[in-house]
């Protein structure tokens, strides 16, 4: 595929390729380093659990800006391969390019979405993704599908946050922007979102379902450092500019805003030190198999 390709906003995630098209996509390939920054440990951890061996031919779902897939390709090596799917054209145009430069032959990326893409059959040995599984409409549809691109005894490998309450590097910015701004109600516990799998039973559930077998789930927990940056301003611009905060102050006037940006700081520069801000974090590395 090109760079000049673009998907559909139709079917059952159309919101979310609007979103990470439109709106999303374009900011993280701008902030890509510093999102990786503060990402990277938990997505290695994941990839660890994973047991990927030389050779193995690998599934990167939600792949964004070509990090993971490129891990990954090393990973496998020579003899393996890595295809990274995701929703976003603009990210990855700039896993392409990334890849390009890196010289790395055993990895490509398509656009596609990862609960109604065709994938050939039986033709993969572990599907693998960094916070990239939580925005499906319909989830158990969604793995099903991905199941059916993993040969037998193929091995499933993620990593996603557990609940807002458990991620201060989350709750707490939200706390101090609500000073100022009124939170939408929460979105439903199915819905689509960042913390859609919080709750280890559901996600269970859903796996299981879709025809994966022996679930496991692994807890992470540990700092990370919000925004990728050492800079205390710049990690409370980040969380200005990405997630929830953002679309809260998208109608906000100036005198509004300059107030949040207060109200931000104040909360994080108790937790800001040589690394950064650094805030707990909690995640799920989730861990399951399709036996046939």
């Amino acid at each position: 595929m090109s760079t000049t390709d673009t998907i559909a906003a139709d079917g059952p995630n159309a919101e979310q390729i609007r979103y990470w098209n439109e709106q999303a996509g374009p900011k993280w390939v701008t902030l890509q380093d510093r999102l990786d920054q503060q990402l990277d440990e938990l997505g290695r951890r994941a990839m660890d659990r994973a047991g990927i061996v030389p050779g193995e031919t690998i599934l990167d779902l939600g792949c964004g800006c070509g990090t993971t897939t490129l891990e990954l390709a090393q990973r496998t090596g020579e003899t393996g391969n890595v295809l990274g799917i995701d929703i976003s054209a603009p990210m990855l145009e700039l896993a392409r390019r990334r890849a390009h430069d890196a010289g790395t032959r055993n990895a490509r990326f398509e656009l596609a979405d990862a609960q109604t893409h065709q994938f050939s059959c039986a033709s993969r040995d572990v599907a693998f993704s960094r916070f990239g599984v939580m925005f499906f409409a319909d989830p158990v549809a969604a793995f099903d599908n991905v199941r059916r691109a993993l040969r037998p005894g193929g091995r499933l490998a993620f990593v996603c946050w557990q609940s807002l309450g458990q991620n201060p590097w989350m709750s707490l910015p939200l706390a101090a922007v609500a000073q100022h701004v009124a939170l939408p109600p929460p979105a439903g516990p199915d819905a689509p979102g960042p913390f859609a799998f919080a709750d280890r039973e559901r996600v269970s559930g859903i796996l299981q379902e879709a025809g994966f077998t022996d679930v496991a789930f692994e807890t992470l927990e540990e700092p990370i450092t919000v925004g990728g940056t050492p800079d205390l301003d710049q990690a409370v611009e980040f969380l200005l500019t990405m997630g929830p905060t953002q679309a809260l102050l998208a109608q906000a006037d100036e005198g509004v805003r300059a107030q949040v940006v207060q109200s931000v700081r104040a909360a994080m520069a108790p937790h800001h030190g040589p690394k950064g801000v650094r805030l707990p974090a909690a995640a799920w590395v989730v861990r399951a198999r399709y036996s046939r």
